[in-house]
């Protein structure tokens, strides 16, 4: 496949190492040739490399199978998911996930990525909603000026979040930078 088709979430094969791609940027610096900046994850390492292609170049695409599963639990063998369809339960090593698990909790629906039937990766939406299970109390004049404080969720993610936000709120959390969006 073409560099200029990639996409997010595509499985490639770069340096005969399997990797799922986390960002794809189309740059067009000054007066130098356009170029496609990917940044991937190693499956087998877990390592977050960066590779300039030129528009032209060709990327082994793997094909990926995308399972809706159900986190179950973690424990100190990885994550366990539960296949939807055939309720099979799979088990992730922690180094696998990275900090994706920060952003699941227990019960909830998410898309496991797999190849040659392993599970490599999971796929998490844009927001997920998260409850504030530690932070410090609300500061009086605070929807004045813009303060910040920050604030535990129940997955243990740590994240700035506005001086009149309240423990046992539920927040809606950005999964791309980790970042506070609205109330949920």
């Amino acid at each position: 496949m073409k560099a200029t088709q990639l996409r997010i979430g595509l499985g490639v094969k770069i340096d005969n190492k399997l990797g799922v791609l986390t960002n794809v940027e189309h740059r067009t610096p000054g007066n130098l040739r356009a170029f496609i900046q990917i940044t991937y994850r190693e499956i087998l390492s877990g390592k977050t490399l960066e590779r300039r292609l030129g528009s032209g170049d060709e990327v082994d695409v793997v094909d990926l199978d995308r399972r809706q599963m159900e986190y179950l639990y973690s424990d100190s063998s990885g994550a366990t998911f539960m296949d939807n369809e055939n309720y099979d339960q799979i088990t992730m090593p922690e180094k696998v996930l990275g900090e994706t698990l920060l952003y699941l909790r227990p019960n909830s629906q998410t898309i496991v990525l797999m190849h040659d039937t392993n599970p490599i990766a999971i796929e998490l939406p844009p927001a997920v909603e998260l409850i504030v299970k530690d932070c410090p109390p609300e500061v009086k004049g605070a929807t004045v000026t813009n303060q910040t404080k920050d604030a535990t969720m129940e997955t243990g993610l740590k994240v700035r979040v506005p001086a009149f936000i309240k423990q046992g709120e539920s927040l809606k959390i950005s999964t791309v930078d980790g970042s506070y969006l609205s109330r949920a």
